[in-house]
């Protein structure tokens, strides 16, 4: 608060919200604040956290007992009195960050002062199937693979995966035709109008809840129909628009669309690709889209990664993010455009947290909405508005956790607080789109897009928590406990990364048995091999058995998937290796255990005789000084000692230090934040899970635990 000559009293927030900071004016610090509902736009309404400078050194707090007395006596000073408390008055903003005065969080958060736990740099360059190098951000499941993969070999055993698992052909599938390199063929490819229907079909099932490139998709059929009867019209690109169409159709029913697709395919690429000299327009945009598409269900990511790139820049430089501009087309025109730019923002983030680089498009700029209330202020059911939501959510999980490779528990209540606003909005409805279809008429493609949308949630949980997960697998194999004597925040988030993924593999294996699963899925095969990762080394984490039902049931949807899905073969690989290795190192736990148990019981019974036999009888005592390898008569010329157990044997493996510089930190792993309180982690974090997610039936709340 600050006093001005005549009395007023100006209020100043501690947190302004993004439309206000990037329009520099004055923000009322509420959720939503008073400019967002003067412009009839509250749900634009957004707060970012924002950067807590560390305090310099002061000569008074030299040292941790001196720093606690001195936060005691500087915040009794500064509220002590009642003039000091109404000079000073503590503001409570229903924001997504709270920020007090520095004296003020020091007393109420004392686990948050200042505290990030830094997160496992994982960004790499790895060897595609053609031998060249590609970068995979820290982000992207291959790098959290290869961090399993480390993380694993290291402390649990050398040969755990299997050798054809140790290439990278899962960045790259190697085209088996050859690429046309320019100019396109005179005559077009004769269109197959009998599989017209079917290929439409697949179409809008591989890409509901994706992309929405039409105006009325219930018309597309029809349309393309017509223009194949009409001898494929006048316009090249409208022509070549169509022909994506049926060629992404024509890789689901064909099963790779190697031979009717890939005609299709290789006719439209070169007429997008001879357009861009021309003047650009939605259907320019729409093909670089639909281009990206079938790269992607063809497995060449790299090469949908640059399609994508002309997607985005021709569509900005049409104004598609741009509602007025939009607008100005009439009604019809101004949905689809508007529905392009949707389109254009959620492959754009699939693609850049799946292979962990930096997206091409961004909302600096853009003024389109993404929600669509109705009358009563509640949200309409729209799948692309969900998907586009909740991959905004993994956008800022990726910038603000692992573009700054730091994460707090400040930090990750805000990005819970995100989840649970998109959860409280779909995450019922999606699940009743995928229960209410056991019975009558089945939309696949709509069960397909909600089933997408909901596995991008549960990976959005999986994102934020992995680097808690690390870091208690870490502590567990390094200390050599199958589980946690004492509940901690680190382990309850830890906990939240096995629960997302389990829910994730429910309900893929739910349609995968009910048939209406479709095998190419892009999406839900990236995600999916994450969660398997996260499964299987929950397993070896000690969280429990149960889990490999699960692992089981990710690994027999990522074989249905590969019988289109290139990578999802290899993701299978992956899995299962990781899986055997998980049940062989849990029975020698096991049988390590119950050697211990038998050593203390054996001798009330007399079960293990007390001295073992001689050489008589084929085995030799500890201290026996004959070579059992020599021969009649020959002594051994090694030195006496004790001969080691079989338990000593096995646990001689794990007995060695664990790289600190896995984690990209200097000493210990231990989250700072816990460090000193795990006397008072009960009291600090309650008895609940911090992502009570099985509880709350899928539901994410962190807001009870900060």
């Amino acid at each position: 608060m600050e006093t001005r000559a005549g009395g007023l009293v100006r209020s100043r927030v501690a947190n302004a919200c993004d439309t206000c900071k990037q329009r520099k004016i004055r923000c009322s610090g509420v959720l939503p604040c008073g400019y967002c509902v003067r412009r009839r736009d509250p749900d634009s309404c957004r707060y970012t956290a924002p950067r807590v400078r560390r305090p310099r050194p002061s000569t008074t707090t030299t040292t941790a007992g001196h720093r606690g007395d001195n936060v005691r006596s500087s915040v009794s000073h500064a509220s002590g009195s009642p003039g000091a408390a109404s000079n000073h008055p503590v503001v409570r903003i229903d924001a997504p960050v709270q920020q007090q005065h520095h004296h003020r969080i020091e007393e109420q958060h004392p686990l948050e002062e200042h505290e990030d736990t830094e997160v496992p740099r994982e960004a790499r360059l790895l060897c595609d199937a053609q031998g060249k190098l590609v970068f995979i951000g820290d982000c992207a499941p291959l790098s959290f693979f290869q961090t399993v993969r480390r993380l694993v070999t290291t402390r649990v055993d050398a040969h755990a995966f299997a050798p054809e698992t140790g290439g990278y052909s899962a960045l790259e599938n190697a085209s088996s035709r050859p690429s046309v390199s320019s100019g396109y063929r005179a005559l077009p490819p004769r269109v197959r109008i009998e599989i017209g229907p079917a290929a439409v079909g697949a179409y809008l099932e591989v890409t509901r809840g994706l992309i929405d490139l039409f105006e009325d998709d219930a018309r597309l059929e029809r349309d393309i129909i017509e223009w194949a009867a009409e001898d494929h019209g006048d316009d090249a690109l409208a022509g070549a628009v169509n022909y994506l169409v049926l060629a992404i159709g024509c890789q689901k029913i064909e099963k790779g669309g190697e031979g009717t697709g890939q005609q299709y395919f290789d006719y439209a690429r070169n007429v997008a690709l001879a357009s861009l000299g021309g003047n650009l327009g939605v259907a320019s945009v729409q093909a670089f889209i639909l281009i990206t598409l079938y790269s992607l269900g063809a497995c060449q990511i790299n090469a949908a990664f640059l399609f994508f790139g002309l997607a985005a820049r021709a569509a900005l430089s049409i104004g598609v993010h741009r509602t007025a501009v939009n607008a100005r087309f009439g009604p019809d025109i101004h949905r689809q455009r508007d529905r392009l730019w949707k389109s254009l923002r959620v492959v754009d983030l699939f693609l850049s947290t799946s292979m962990g680089r930096p997206p091409a498009t961004s909302d600096v700029d853009c003024t389109v909405p993404y929600r669509q209330p109705d009358e009563t202020g509640r949200e309409k059911f729209d799948l692309l508005n969900a998907s586009v939501q909740i991959f905004l959510v993994i956008e800022s999980v990726v910038v603000e956790v692992y573009s700054r490779r730091k994460i707090s528990p400040r930090l990750t209540e805000g990005i819970s607080r995100e989840l649970r606003g998109w959860s409280g909005q779909w995450l019922e409805r999606l699940k009743e789109v995928l229960e209410d279809n056991e019975e009558g008429d089945v939309d696949a493609g709509v069960v397909n897009g909600a089933c997408q949308v909901l596995a991008s949630y549960y990976y959005a949980v999986m994102l934020v928590s992995r680097p808690f997960l690390m870091v208690e697998l870490h502590r567990r194999l390094s200390d050599g406990c199958s589980s946690p004597t004492t509940t901690s925040g680190k382990s309850k988030l830890a906990d939240a990364c096995i629960d997302a993924a389990i829910l994730m593999v429910e309900p893929i294996q739910d349609l995968i048995n009910r048939g209406l699963m479709t095998r190419v899925a892009p999406v839900i095969v990236s995600w999916l091999f994450a969660s398997s990762l996260v499964l299987g080394v929950g397993l070896i984490g000690g969280f429990g058995r149960i889990i490999e039902k699960y692992c089981r049931a990710a690994i027999i949807a990522l074989e249905y998937f590969a019988q289109t899905d290139t990578h999802a073969v290899q993701y299978s690989l992956i899995a299962k290796s990781l899986l055997s290795t998980a049940l062989e190192y849990l029975e020698k736990k096991e049988i390590q255990e119950r050697a211990r148990r038998t050593e203390s019981s054996s001798q009330l019974f007399g079960l293990i005789p007390r001295t073992p036999r001689g050489s008589d009888g084929g085995l030799d005592g500890p201290q026996s000084k004959t070579n059992p390898a020599a021969g009649p008569g020959e002594s051994s010329s090694k030195p006496d000692k004790p001969h080691p157990s079989q338990d000593d044997a096995v646990m001689q493996r794990f007995d060695f230090d664990f790289e600190s510089t896995f984690f990209g930190m200097t000493g210990t792993p231990e989250f700072s934040v816990f460090s000193g309180f795990e006397e008072n982690a009960d009291q600090t974090f309650g008895a609940l899970n911090l992502f009570p997610l099985l509880d709350g039936d899928g539901h994410i709340d962190l807001s009870s635990y900060f």
